[in-house]
């Protein structure tokens, strides 16, 4: 009987604590996260025009609603190997979240649908120090989400590229 009260009042607990909503998706064979307010939709990707004098991870622009955003492959952009089935490819389409900052929207290429995921941010921890130290101009990785034996690296959006990257795709 013990046992059921405590279930109970820790499932009553964990419902009372913050949680944070993610969009998960892969890069490589990894997952990531993104907080679900810095994606304003999720679409099948549209046909990408490459664009001169853009650094290789930006694959080009899209219309996407009517809006024309740079499109971002973060696989490359993290030099991430992609993972390929052995069968070959296998998905028909790829998958653009589109994200909205301050000053720009762009959108990032992903290879499956993305799945949205909500969590306790206890269960969110902070970025070990020596990764932050190696990347210290990039402080995009706000934390590691653990979940079901899962390990999620939630990324900040808004810091994967610096200053000079973004003045560069709004011009």
């Amino acid at each position: 009987m013990a046992e059921k009260e405590a279930e109970q009042k820790s499932r009553k607990d964990s419902s009372l604590e913050p949680n944070v909503h993610l969009i998960v998706f892969k890069l490589g064979a990894e997952e990531y996260g993104i907080r679900i307010e810095q994606v304003k939709e999720v679409t099948i990707t549209p046909e990408i025009t490459r664009m001169p004098k853009t650094p290789a991870f930006i694959k080009g622009i899209a219309n996407i609603r009517g809006d024309i955003i740079a499109i971002m492959d973060l696989e490359e952009r993290f030099h991430i190997a992609p993972v390929i089935p052995e069968n070959g490819p296998v998905h028909k389409h790829t998958y653009t979240l589109a994200l909205e900052a301050k000053d720009y929207t762009i959108g990032l290429i992903v290879w499956e649908v993305p799945q949205s995921l909500t969590i306790p941010v206890s269960k969110v921890d902070k970025t070990p120090a020596f990764i932050q130290d190696i990347n210290i101009n990039e402080n995009y990785i706000e934390g590691i989400g653990k979940v079901d034996g899962r390990l999620i690296i939630v990324l900040d959006i808004l810091k994967i590229l610096t200053y000079e990257e973004i003045q560069q795709l709004k011009d």
